[in-house]
Order: C-alpha cells, then sequence, then structure tokens
C-alpha cells in the first residue's frame, strides 16, 4: 500500500524539497572539492595534458681563420612533420580577404616548395595519427616559404647542422662532427667545451585540436650558443700550401707530405697544410688516416733536419762557432773502430766549416764537432727544443714524439741522435725547431 494517497500533496512537496536540499549539498560538497580542495591538483593535470615541452638547440660556435674567414659554422635544418589526426580546411588571410584553404590545394602548396608529388603529400598527411614526417632535413629557406603558408597542422622539428664553408682547406686541423653533433676530430675536438653551448627549453600549451596556442608559449631556459674560436691560420696560405703539396706527394709517388708556416717573432702557426687532406663536409669519403692530422700526430725520424739543432746548441755551449773545422770523411769509424757512420753521398775527405757541414749536410761532420757536448747537455737542450713534449696547441691525439731518457741509449744513438736517428718526433714539432733559430733562441 502507496504511503502517498492521491491528493496527498504537502508530503509530496515535503520530500520533493528535502531531495533537493539533498542534492544541492551534495552538489555544493562536489563544487567545493573540484574548486577549492583538487583545484591545483586539477589544473596541474589538465595543464600537463595540454601543455608540451620542447628543446631549443644551442648553435655550435664557428671556427674563424685570422682574417675573419668562417671556416667552421652552424646552420639549421628542419624535419617537416603534420598530425594527420587534426588535417583540415583551414582559413587564410590573403590581401585582407579571409580564405577557406582545402587540404587538397594545402597539399599541393607544401608538395611545390618540397619539390614532391602532391600526391604523394596527401598520402602523408591522410589518418588518425598523431606524427606522420613529411620530409626530413629541409633547408632555412624552404622552411621559411612552408611558414608562411600558416598551416596549421606543420610542425617543425629544427635540426643543427654543421658545414664548413671552405671544403677541405685546413680540413685536418679543423676536424669534425658526427651526425649526431657530436664532436670526432681536429679542433672540433680540441676546442669542443668551448664551441659547445648549453641547449634551451620552451613549453607551450596545445588546444583540444592539438594545435599549438601561440601566446602560450613560455621560454623557460633560454638557449646558450656556444663562443667561436679564433685561429692563426690564414685560410688563403692554408689553401695554397695544400696545393703545393698535393703536388710535390703525387710527384714524388708519397704517401702523404706536411708543410707548416710558423711566423718566426710570435710562433704563431699561419698554416699547417697535408695532403691527402678530408672535406670535413664528407669525412666519409677519406681513408682513416686522411682523417687525421699528421702535422700534430704523425711522428717520424728528423733525419738532416736535426743537423741545424745539434749546431744551435754545440754554438750556444761555447763548444763551437759557425767557422769552426771539421775535417769530414766518406766514412767515420766510431766507438773505437765497432761502429761506422756515413754520409749519404760518395766523396773525398773534405775540409768544412760548422757552416759548409749543414751546407752539404755531413753526418761525419756534425757528429764530430757535437760529440764535444758532453751527452747529458745535448739531450737537455733537445728538451728544451720540445723533444718528447706536445705543443701548447695541446691537439687532440697530438703526440710527443718518441724520445726515451739519453740513459737508455747505446753509443751509437749518443752520435746518430745529432743527425736525427734513433728518436722521432712530429712535423710540428719539426717546424718549432727552425721558429726557434729563427727567433734568436726563443
Amino acid at each position: 500500500m502507496s504511503s502517498f494517497m492521491p491528493g496527498d500533496s504537502k508530503k509530496r512537496l515535503r520530500w520533493l524539497s528535502i531531495t533537493v536540499i539533498v542534492m544541492s549539498v551534495i552538489f555544493t560538497f562536489r563544487l567545493v572539492q573540484f574548486q577549492v580542495v583538487q583545484a591545483d591538483q586539477l589544473n596541474n593535470d589538465l595543464l600537463n595534458k595540454l601543455s608540451e615541452t620542447r628543446v631549443i638547440p644551442a648553435l655550435r660556435g664557428r671556427i674563424i681563420d685570422v682574417n675573419g674567414k668562417v671556416l667552421a659554422k652552424t646552420v639549421f635544418e628542419y624535419d617537416v612533420n603534420a598530425a594527420p589526426d587534426i588535417v583540415k580546411p583551414f582559413e587564410r588571410v590573403v590581401n585582407g580577404r579571409t580564405q577557406l584553404i582545402n587540404v587538397q590545394q594545402a597539399a599541393s602548396e607544401i608538395a611545390a616548395i618540397l619539390k614532391m608529388d602532391p600526391a604523394e603529400v596527401v598520402l602523408k598527411i591522410t589518418g588518425t595519427s598523431k606524427y606522420s614526417n613529411i620530409q626530413k632535413k629541409v633547408d632555412a629557406g624552404s622552411y621559411r616559404r612552408l611558414q608562411a603558408l600558416n598551416v596549421p597542422w606543420l610542425f617543425y622539428d629544427a635540426l643543427p647542422h654543421r658545414v664548413y664553408p671552405s671544403g677541405a682547406v685546413a680540413g685536418n686541423i679543423i676536424g669534425f662532427v658526427g651526425s649526431d653533433g657530436d664532436a670526432l676530430a681536429g679542433l672540433e675536438l680540441t676546442m669542443n667545451s668551448c664551441l659547445t653551448g648549453v641547449d634551451g627549453l620552451e613549453t607551450y600549451e596545445k588546444g583540444v585540436d592539438g594545435i599549438k596556442i601561440p601566446a602560450s608559449s613560455q621560454i623557460t631556459k633560454e638557449a646558450k650558443n656556444g663562443s667561436d674560436v679564433i685561429l692563426t691560420i690564414n685560410s688563403d696560405l692554408q689553401y695554397y700550401a695544400q696545393q703545393v703539396m698535393a703536388q710535390y706527394v703525387k710527384s714524388e709517388k708519397a704517401d702523404w707530405g706536411s708543410a707548416v708556416i710558423v711566423e718566426a717573432k710570435t710562433g704563431k702557426i699561419l698554416a699547417a697544410a697535408e695532403a691527402p687532406t678530408v672535406d670535413p663536409n664528407d669525412p666519409g669519403a677519406s681513408s682513416e688516416p686522411d682523417r687525421r692530422s699528421r702535422v700534430f700526430q704523425a711522428t717520424f725520424e728528423p733525419g738532416s733536419t736535426m743537423k741545424t739543432v745539434t749546431a744551435a746548441m754545440t754554438i750556444d755551449a761555447g763548444a763551437a762557432t759557425p767557422t769552426s773545422q771539421v775535417k769530414a770523411p766518406q766514412t767515420l769509424k766510431v766507438l773505437n773502430g765497432t761502429e761506422t757512420i756515413n754520409d749519404s753521398h760518395n766523396h773525398p775527405l773534405e775540409h768544412l766549416t760548422l757552416t759548409g757541414v749543414l751546407k752539404e749536410s755531413s753526418n761525419t761532420g756534425i757528429v764530430q764537432l757535437g760529440e764535444v757536448v758532453p751527452l747529458a747537455t745535448r739531450y737537455a737542450y733537445l728538451q728544451k727544443f720540445g723533444l718528447g713534449a706536445k705543443t701548447a696547441v695541446n691537439f687532440e691525439g697530438e703526440s710527443g714524439g718518441e724520445f726515451p731518457n739519453y740513459k737508455t741509449w747505446d753509443g751509437l744513438t749518443s752520435l746518430t741522435s745529432m743527425f736525427g736517428q734513433g728518436l722521432s718526433v712530429t712535423p710540428i714539432q719539426t717546424a718549432f725547431f727552425y721558429q726557434t733559430v729563427a727567433n734568436g733562441g726563443v
């Protein structure tokens, strides 16, 4: 039997009022819970769903020659992407008038800039996915033209790309970076901490259609570009030296050759040329040995170039003068007749000054004049000339050469070292031997 009798309107009204009050209390409680108690959490959850964070790449510093010519720089290339799930016609203002751009027209405009078939673009932007790459590594000019189209469902990823405008000029010195931008060789690696920048961060909100809301963009961390590295290298001189070396390597059928030009007064390296060399834009086109910098990394016996150093130390030690005389035979018996030292060419007994010994490149003559200086003293002089030590450039992978302690030398090495045998140096060390002599011993 129903508790409500027909016509009992007061009871019905009372129960209806109670129900309304209860529902109002529930709704009020939930409203307070949403707008006050859980407001921060709900706002954060919504923001996290609608916000995006992207990296703002920092530009790597430039490498510049002594005259300001750029030898290495970073430019941006762009991956062009679409979000097929939000692809639809859109409005564009042209000459003050709003036009509706359909998807087919937009695809044709995109294809024209990217030199693609419009049908291929349509295929890439059709579907329900949130990401589709249309083309990778688009140059800056094409990127700007695409941006001018104001297509709301196109997105771009900026990708730093290292370029070397002078190609192989100083390629072995500059080095190169990998496809991921990591420094792999040369000054790119040696000076990496200076050249490398610090990436920034940008956050922005998306609408329900997935499109970025421009006004919401906020840079939370500024990108800091890398610093430039200015060389003492003169790129014109470097280019000429490389051409000369390439000719000599070819004519002499040599494996490789190097030429170093140093300013005598300051020690500045004006050119450090090699052949074969490497184009940093395409290092894979060169063999692994040719991608190195032999000027700083290759070692060899200096041979007769060492005679100038021996002459300099002999004069500086007061053991000889440029006019000191010696009898220089073709073959000289040494170490109580147990060993022989020969000159490179046949000749009768020659009466030479120290100057003449250098002019004739006489092994037998330089040994007789140089051995007057005690071995320990000669070794100390060689150390002061830079043997066994890297240069102040501290080039990546640089060698200090092979220069063992003189106490480990046998009797013959103590003599042959005076004309550059029994030890090894790098091309850059050899260049600085002569810079030191030309600069009065400094």
